[in-house]
């Protein structure tokens, strides 16, 4: 079953106040979940290029903001 953005947004319109403040703690969770899964695989993928002595390090700030860019 394949809803568009749009009838959900219509959807949630008609919900009740109650249901609507139900539904907000829900996405804000799972929000958090996809947060830390996010961080978890970064963690992860650290993790191996340390393994494989692929980190790279520098204090120079313009090398780390091509480095974050990348």
């Amino acid at each position: 079953m394949s809803v568009n953005f749009a009838t959900v947004v219509e959807n949630v319109q008609d919900l009740s106040f109650d249901d609507k403040i139900e539904l907000k703690e829900l996405l804000d969770k799972y929000l958090i979940e996809e947060r830390r899964d996010e961080i978890y695989q970064n963690y992860l993928l650290s993790k191996q290029q340390e393994i494989d002595n692929s980190l790279e390090f520098s204090s120079d700030m313009n090398q780390l903001e091509e480095m974050l860019n990348d």
